[in-house]
C-alpha cells in the first residue's frame, strides 16, 4: 500500500488494538528486511505498518518517517500507537518520543532495537541525547540490544538508558543473545552489502523472542457485555435520580470521580488485572 506518492508500506491488517508503526533501519527502501519481524507481531494480535523510507534522501528520511506516522496515525483512528524502530529507524524512533508535544502525536510505547543513537537521527538531524529533559517526561522506552552486536555496540543502549534514567524517564533495557541483523528477524549479505529478511535459524528465533517481549508490553484486556450491563445497572441504581445523556456508551466515572474512557489506559489495565474478578473480562495476552 502507498503511504505517501511513491512511498510503500506493509501493512498487516487485524482487528485487535493497538496499531504498531515499525521503522527499519539506514538501508533505503528496506521493509521486507523486517518482514519476518512484522509477521510475528501481527501474529500476536496487532496491526502492524511497515513502511519503507530513505535515509539517504536530502532530507535524511525525515518526510518519509513523518508521512509514515500521519498514515498510521489515520489508520489506527483514535487507538493507541506503539513505535518500534531498528537501527536508525531506532533513533528516529527515539526522537520522536522525546519531541512528541511537537510533533502532536500520543504514543502508547517506544521500543528501539539496537538504537544507533549515537548517530545524528534522522527527524531533527541532532542526537537524541540533545533533547532530553526532565520537564517533558513522556512515553516509556523498552530498549532491546544483541549483545554480539559489532554494528551499534550494546554499551550505546546501556549509556541512552542511563541517561533516560538520571532525568527519571520510564525506560528497561534488555540485552538479547542477538547480533545487529537478527534481533530485528534480518540477516546480513555480505556480498550484496545488505540485510535480507531471516528464513528460519537463530535470526528467526531471536525475532520470536523480540515479538514476544513487544506483544507483552501491549496485552490488554476488556469488559464482557455482562460485566458493562451490571456496571451501568450499578452506576444507575448508586444514582437514581440521574438523568443519563451521554451519546457515548463508553464513558464511565473513574477513581477521583471523573469521566473517563473504561477499560482505560495500559498503566490501569495492570492495576486492574492484579486481582481480576476473570469472568467479567475478555482478556487477550501476548
Amino acid at each position: 500500500m502507498e503511504y505517501a506518492p511513491g512511498r510503500r508500506a506493509d501493512v498487516f491488517v487485524h482487528a485487535a488494538r493497538p496499531t504498531i508503526l515499525l521503522w527499519h533501519g539506514m538501508q533505503t527502501d528496506a521493509r521486507a528486511a523486517v518482514r519476518p519481524l512484522a509477521g510475528l507481531l501481527a501474529g500476536h494480535g496487532a496491526a502492524v505498518v511497515v513502511p519503507d523510507w530513505n535515509s539517504h534522501a536530502d532530507d535524511g528520511g525525515r518526510a518519509d518517517l513523518l508521512g509514515s506516522l500521519e498514515y498510521t496515525r489515520q489508520r489506527a483512528d483514535g487507538a493507541d500507537i506503539v513505535l518500534v524502530g531498528w537501527s536508525l529507524g531506532g533513533a528516529a524512533a527515539a526522537a520522536l518520543t522525546l519531541d512528541a508535544a511537537h510533533f502532536n502525536v500520543v504514543l502508547a510505547h517506544t521500543v528501539c532495537l539496537a538504537g544507533a543513537f549515537t548517530a545524528p537521527d534522522p527527524i531533527s538531524g541532532r542526537l537524541v541525547t540533545d533533547r532530553l529533559s526532565a520537564d517533558h517526561i513522556g512515553t516509556p522506552f523498552t530498549l532491546l540490544h544483541g549483545l554480539a552486536d559489532d554494528v551499534v555496540p550494546v554499551r550505546v543502549s546501556r549509556d541512552f538508558a542511563a541517561s533516560l534514567e538520571r532525568i527519571g524517564w520510564p525506560v528497561e533495557l534488555v540485552e538479547l543473545a542477538a547480533d545487529h541483523g537478527s534481533i530485528a528477524g534480518a540477516v546480513y549479505d555480505p556480498v550484496a552489502d545488505r540485510y535480507e529478511p531471516a528464513t528460519g535459524g537463530a535470526p528467526l528465533s531471536v525475532a520470536t523472542e523480540v515479538a514476544a517481549r513487544v506483544a507483552s508490553i501491549i496485552s490488554a484486556a476488556a469488559p464482557t457485555e455482562a460485566a458493562t450491563k451490571h456496571y451501568n445497572e450499578d452506576m444507575k441504581a448508586a444514582m437514581p435520580q440521574t438523568v443519563w445523556v451521554t451519546g457515548c456508551s463508553s464513558w464511565y466515572l473513574g477513581k477521583d470521580g471523573l469521566p473517563e474512557l473504561f477499560p482505560w489506559t495500559p498503566q490501569t489495565h495492570r492495576e486492574l488485572l492484579r486481582q481480576p474478578r476473570l469472568a467479567d473480562f475478555d482478556v487477550r495476552t501476548a
